[in-house]
């Protein structure tokens, strides 16, 4: 017998919104803590049908409890994906340093820093977007004044 107390597992992935299977990464990731996969990708699904069509990618943190019950909190797309759907592009640059893939304006800079205001570390909206520029610059986009 062991003293040892259970807690819960923290499990933190991204998921494409309304997209969750059992397939790897997903299914790989909550068996091996006994969750119920297909409950999980319903609830999953359910809680981001309305994002469903915009292709988003939304990080998830998945609670799991000793007894294998879970819940999860959704967070807001990650900046590099707000970054390329405001400028209409695929990807950033392999080499951002040189090749430049877009300029990013001021107004869309506080577009994404209204989305993204929750989840980020930042005291407020002028340290959100510095935060924001200094991920566009590391994708190879011009940040304009």
């Amino acid at each position: 017998m062991s003293d040892k107390k259970q807690t819960q597992i923290i499990i933190k992935l991204q998921i494409v919104a309304g997209k969750a299977t059992p397939a790897p990464p997903l299914g790989p990731a909550l068996g091996q803590h006994g969750v119920n996969i297909m409950d999980f990708c319903k609830a999953y699904n359910a809680a981001t049908a309305d994002q469903a069509d915009s292709g988003d990618i939304i990080p998830v943190e998945i609670y799991v409890k000793p007894d294998k019950s879970f819940t999860f909190k959704l967070k807001t797309p990650p900046v590099s994906g707000l970054i390329l759907k405001e400028l209409g592009i695929q990807k950033g640059s392999p080499e951002p340093n040189r090749n430049k893939v877009g300029k990013l304006t001021t107004d869309q800079i506080m577009r994404i820093v209204e989305i993204k205001r929750v989840d980020l570390n930042a005291n407020d909206d002028v340290a959100a977007a510095e935060i924001i520029k200094g991920t566009a610059r590391s994708m190879g986009v011009e940040v304009t004044e």
